[in-house]
């Protein structure tokens, strides 16, 4: 008999330690609504002190715009009483005692006692998640803002390369060519975009499932993975403006002085987001920093060899970054740790959409280098380019230091 005596003590020992020490406001009221017993936490969730919470009703913790309502949905309740979530679909509120108010989550249960009802609310002050999905709805819209600027500026790029159209078909030997050129870019260009753009979706669709505190890491890495695309994006779009530019003859060199350390450093910066895990680009430069050179070519063609190096490699490896210049010539040195380029491929590395056999696989457009090529000749440059399979790739090139003519 001791024993059940015991074990019933040690069972209302445990509900009570279980109310008095949950996180969750716990509030139990009549039928009437009068509350006839509140813990600690559902005390200081509403500002009041202890034991003032007994004797009032409910609707004293409720805005005063839904008061009459909540009285009306008590007694509906009071009439069909189940274990259910308030306001499925909705924003619930609560008042403190100050009269300020604040986002809850409550669920509601019931127990019977000698025939009268007794109700139970579950409370949660929510006010730290709802920021949080503020924050993120902001976020998104951020995103979806500079997709469609991008998306605009893809659509302006293609329409002004539809109408470039007559003119690359003089460059070309026959319509054959043409069409056969044609084909060739709108395949290429439908995969390329299509898998940037199918990372930022996915990412923005995981973002909105957050809405915790705690998953802070989870969006920032979703955040990244939409940055890299964007900017593989952008670097796609670079080389189509850029192939149709020097297609035309419309690139026109304009030498100014200016430092090319500096330079270097803001490209190597624009690409960082595309670095896989564990790469890095180490830069070193030598002799003079200022010198003569066409900044916006410059950059061009440092993008496509530094962009190529990294996509080039796998994790953990180094892409090295060396320039030089006198008071004759810019050197620029641009090695990865990658794949290397079979030999029997290598005639062909400059070719326009020209791509080995063994980098398939890799997000390219195959007009990176054949870009490059065509700069360096506007410039009066050279390239050149040792390489070996599985072991990396390193371009040279050397560019006049002069002023304009």
């Amino acid at each position: 008999m001791s024993t059940l005596v015991s074990d019933k003590q040690f069972q209302m020992e445990s509900l009570n330690a279980l109310f008095e020490h949950a996180t969750e406001g716990i509030i139990i009221s009549d039928r009437h609504g009068k509350i006839v017993k509140a813990n600690p936490s559902a005390e200081r969730l509403f500002g009041y002190g202890t034991g003032e919470l007994l004797e009032r009703v409910v609707e004293d913790l409720v805005p005063m715009k839904y008061k009459d309502r909540h009285e009306k949905d008590r007694a509906g309740y009071n009439k069909n009483p189940h274990a259910r979530s308030m306001g499925k679909n909705m924003d619930l509120f609560a008042r403190r005692k100050d009269q300020s108010e604040f986002p809850v989550e409550i669920s509601l249960s019931y127990y019977k006692k000698e025939e009268e009802t007794f109700v139970i609310a579950f409370v949660i002050d929510i006010t730290e998640r709802k920021r949080h999905e503020a924050s993120v709805l902001r976020l998104n819209q951020e995103l979806e803002r500079k997709v469609e600027e991008r998306t605009k500026v893809l659509h302006e790029a293609l329409i002004e390369l539809e109408s470039s159209k007559e003119q690359l078909s003089q460059a070309l030997d026959s319509e054959k060519e043409l069409n056969d050129m044609k084909s060739r870019f709108v395949t290429m260009a439908s995969h390329e975009f299509r898998t940037p753009l199918s990372t930022i979706l996915s990412s923005i669709s995981l973002v909105n499932k957050y809405d915790h505190g705690d998953n802070t890491e989870k969006v920032a890495k979703h955040v990244q993975r939409i940055k890299s695309a964007v900017t593989n994006m952008t670097l796609i779009l670079n080389d189509f403006l850029s192939a149709e530019k020097l297609e035309e003859g419309k690139v026109f060199v304009r030498l100014e002085e200016g430092n090319i350390r500096e330079l270097v450093e803001e490209t190597i910066g624009e690409v960082n987001g595309i670095l896989k895990t564990g790469q890095r680009v180490d830069y070193k430069h030598e002799g003079m920093t200022l010198c003569h050179f066409d900044k916006q070519i410059m950059r061009n063609i440092l993008l496509n060899l530094i962009s190529n190096a990294i996509k080039f490699s796998t994790e953990g490896k180094s892409i090295k970054v060396l320039t030089s210049v006198t008071e004759a010539d810019i050197c620029i040195d641009v090695s990865d740790e990658g794949m290397g380029i079979p030999k029997d491929e290598q005639e062909h590395l400059f070719k326009r959409f020209f791509r080995s056999k063994n980098a398939t696989n890799i997000q390219g457009t195959g007009l990176g280098l054949n870009i490059v090529a065509k700069y360096l000749e506007v410039l009066e440059g050279k390239i050149q380019f040792t390489s070996e399979l599985n072991v990396g790739t390193t371009f040279h090139l050397t560019l006049p230091n002069v002023k304009n003519k």
